[in-house]
């Protein structure tokens, strides 16, 4: 999120927070440059009139990376001249303020679908089955009664299969970058998710490496 305003980007972050997404915010067009350098993101919502670098130019310096990040442009810039204009420099969407939240919450969850390389729209594994879009889960036909943070720890599992994802991975892609490194919370969120996904335990745990599903059932579950 790029938004110089403070107050209206630290409401729309928490509201994307609530919604699942990992926010990290911007306030100037360097700030978002450097952040962009760091970080992968899915999703770039930026506004158009920004100090440091201009959106206008920020737009066009993302859409040269190789590592292409979908562009939502939320401005007050909302003529029909300034939508042409903004899609012309490369922006992907653009929605105009003032604005409805839920209509930015499609408009963002759309943006991610259309990536180059589009995730799948069901994830499955070990009896599992989790619909990013619908916010569906079901293990065995059964529905999970999940958190939003629960359901994003899932997914982000489900997209990693069989990989492992530690602490610190789980941390940047379900939380953001506020998240306490040393925080108990990947644990504590890791055991109510467990719970709800029942017998026998899917979740597995290798100590110094971090979490996978796996269907083995083997694993070190903590």
């Amino acid at each position: 999120m790029v938004e110089d305003a403070r107050s209206l980007a630290a409401v729309l972050a928490e509201g994307l927070r609530d919604q699942g997404m990992a926010v990290d915010v911007a306030h100037d067009g360097l700030e978002a440059a450097a952040k962009l350098d760091l970080n992968a993101y899915d999703v770039v919502v930026l506004d158009r009139d920004l100090p440091g670098i201009h959106g206008d130019t920020l737009c066009q310096m993302i859409t040269e990376r190789d590592d292409r990040v979908m562009v939502l442009m939320l401005t007050a810039a909302g003529s029909p001249g300034d939508r042409v204009s903004g899609l012309t420099l490369g922006a992907d969407d653009y929605l105009a303020k003032p604005f409805h939240f839920p209509e930015l919450v499609v408009r963002i969850r759309s943006l991610t679908r259309r990536q180059p390389f589009a995730r799948a729209r069901t994830l499955r594994a070990a009896g599992i089955e989790l619909d990013p879009l619908r916010r569906t889960a079901t293990r065995d036909g059964r529905q999970l009664d999940l958190s939003v943070k629960e359901f994003a720890l899932l997914e982000a599992l489900l997209r990693a299969t069989p990989a492992f994802l530690s602490t610190e991975d789980l941390l940047e892609q379900v939380w953001d970058e506020h998240a306490d490194p040393f925080t108990n919370t990947v644990t504590v969120t890791i055991g109510r998710l467990r719970r709800k996904l029942g017998n026998p335990p899917v979740i597995t745990t290798t100590p110094g490496v971090g979490y996978r599903i796996t269907d083995d059932f083997h694993g070190i579950a903590t």
